[in-house]
């Protein structure tokens, strides 16, 4: 450890948003500031691969490898959770999908009370975080950090994707990130020069390059310190030895949407009962600590392939030899991309603004981990609904910091998941039904011929469902009884403490939450340095104009 004891900020969590504040934070030379990280470093060659990202996902090295308690709509299964335990954080671990969500996300984040989190105010700080690989527009970034991207979409199975869509009567769009998210498209990744571009990387190594930067890992936070209401600083544990660092001005808290809310309720901060029960002295009364729960779930729509064009092969060990080999030296060939390179937003039903399902597609029949590969050609269309109803909690099993929080999301509490469930399943049967698949189209492995009426789809999402690993909202801004933070992401009631991260969402966005958080820490790092927002964006959006009486 470093002699110094004391810092100006100390960062808990060097995950996507600790990382782009750390950055941001220390090009003030004045400013000192610690990063806290419970992980090691990134050095593993299957973190920087893009198409090895299974391997940190499914074991426990880089991934705290959370799961949740018993289900109750979900037949009593107990779903995975991972989420980063490296510098990166699951920028480091995820599957790469750069999705900003929709405009009207974060309109109505404003709507709420949120001053300054429109649309039109939060794409400014999209594009400051940005160089897209197709350049910069109105949308898009071409100076930022964080290199992003596009699916080069050479698979003909992508292709194919796309135009079913079309034929089916969805829009095509140039850009889900752009003025149209509705529509059939190739996807982003955060991928550069045939690496995984994560928030590690973009962000976080060339600031440690600065001398007002400090960085440790395997550093577990196991509380937040207190001078009757202002946080003063933290209390860690580093391998067997346990210290206390000071924060001069803040402790700013970004440890994701589970490790955050535990950080809280260990530290006193949450419902009071709760807190009383595990023996914790309450320091603020905050009931909505750990409450608001918000995931997104998504099952597999899985088709046989008739012609031997799929990833398939790409499993066998001597494919997989000479996948690694052009990637180790050329940085090319199959190991460069996620596969996740084609994708698309719908709306489930007419009288919906927006589209909220959402649409990866993948050259190969098999489980977003790595598991359960089909056994032969296959592709297959991931899809889920994005703005659930359904809530769940974070809560404390034991005042051990070391000891994992119980996580119920409460899937599939709400009969409207069941309904979008059951016509996402039925608008991909019709997808792949489409004249574009004819060539490829082979029997539908998942859900099967067999599963048709309400109730069969029914009890195939509760045994099949899986988590997208969008976990969040469970310290969410606002000004109402369950809120944790304000607009300037600073906890109620406290003082020097602050939450910058997913948890901080107030409901959750309709896409992939990576780019959001990295959006969000660049907004809260003017908030946070005092520097003036930049100026709102006059860029419009795409709204379908038949969306009032039309799916599509």
């Amino acid at each position: 450890m470093s002699t110094s004891n004391s810092f100006d900020y100390i960062i808990v969590g060097a995950g996507s948003a600790g990382c782009v504040l750390a950055s941001r934070l220390t090009e003030d030379p004045d400013v000192r500031v610690l990063v806290l990280e419970a992980g090691g470093r990134d050095s593993s060659i299957f973190i920087h691969m893009p198409a090895a990202l299974a391997k940190p996902l499914a074991n426990d090295r880089y991934n705290w490898f959370y799961h949740s308690e018993p289900e109750p709509h979900l037949d009593g299964r107990r779903l995975y959770c991972p989420r980063g335990r490296v510098l990166g954080g699951s920028s480091s671990i995820n599957g790469m999908a750069y999705v900003r969500g929709h405009a009207r996300d974060y309109d109505r984040w404003a709507q709420s009370g949120l001053t300054g989190w429109s649309y039109a105010e939060v794409l400014p700080y999209f594009r400051k975080a940005e160089t897209y690989e197709r350049g910069a527009d109105a949308y898009r970034g071409g100076e930022g950090p964080l290199h992003v991207s596009a699916g080069a979409c050479n698979n003909p199975l992508f292709q194919a994707w796309i135009e079913a869509g079309r034929q089916a009567g969805y829009p095509a769009t140039p850009d889900m990130n752009g003025r149209q998210q509705e529509g059939f498209a190739h996807m982003d990744m955060t991928v550069h020069d045939g690496r995984r571009w994560s928030a590690a990387v973009a962000y976080l190594k060339p600031a440690m390059a600065r001398p007002n930067l400090t960085v440790w890992t395997r550093a577990l936070t196991t509380r937040v310190l207190f001078d009757g209401y202002r946080a003063v600083g933290v209390e860690l544990a580093k391998g067997n030895t346990k210290a206390e660092v000071r924060a001069e001005r803040e402790v700013i808290l970004c440890g994701g949407a589970v490790n955050s809310p535990q950080t809280l309720l260990l530290s006193g901060v949450g419902p009071a009962d709760e807190l009383t029960a595990q023996g914790i002295r309450v320091v603020q009364d905050l009931p909505g600590v750990g409450k608001n729960l918000q995931d997104h779930l998504e099952v597999y729509v899985q088709h046989a392939c008739t012609q031997p064009i799929t990833l398939y092969s790409a499993l066998k060990p001597w494919n997989q030899a000479k996948i690694g080999f052009d990637w180790l030296f050329f940085k090319k060939g199959l190991g460069a991309s996620s596969h996740f390179e084609a994708g698309g937003f719908i709306r489930s039903r007419a009288g919906i603004e927006h589209p909220d399902l959402q649409y990866h597609f993948l050259p190969i029949a098999m489980n977003y981990d790595g598991s359960n590969p089909a056994g032969s050609h296959g592709f297959q269309a991931h899809v889920g609904p994005m703005r659930s109803q359904s809530r769940g909690e974070i809560t404390l099993t034991s005042a051990d910091p070391k000891a994992p929080p119980r996580i119920l999301f409460n899937y599939m509490s709400q009969e409207a998941d069941r309904q979008e469930f059951r016509a996402a399943i039925r608008l991909t049967r019709e997808v792949f039904a489409q004249k574009a698949f004819d060539p490829f189209r082979g029997a539908e492995l998942a859900p099967g011929p067999a599963v048709q009426s309400d109730q069969e789809i029914d009890a195939f999402v509760r045994q099949h469902v899986e988590s997208a690993y969008h976990p969040s909202c469970t310290c969410k801004m606002g000004t109402d009884s369950m809120a944790v933070v304000d607009g300037a992401a600073r906890v109620h009631g406290l003082e020097g403490l602050r939450v910058v991260d997913a948890s901080v969402m107030p409901d959750i966005v309709s896409g992939n939450l990576n780019a959001p958080t990295i959006m969000l820490a660049e907004k809260l790092a003017d908030t946070i340095r005092g520097k003036a927002p930049l100026p709102a964006s006059e860029a419009p959006v795409w709204i379908a104009e038949n969306w009032a009486t039309a799916q599509r």
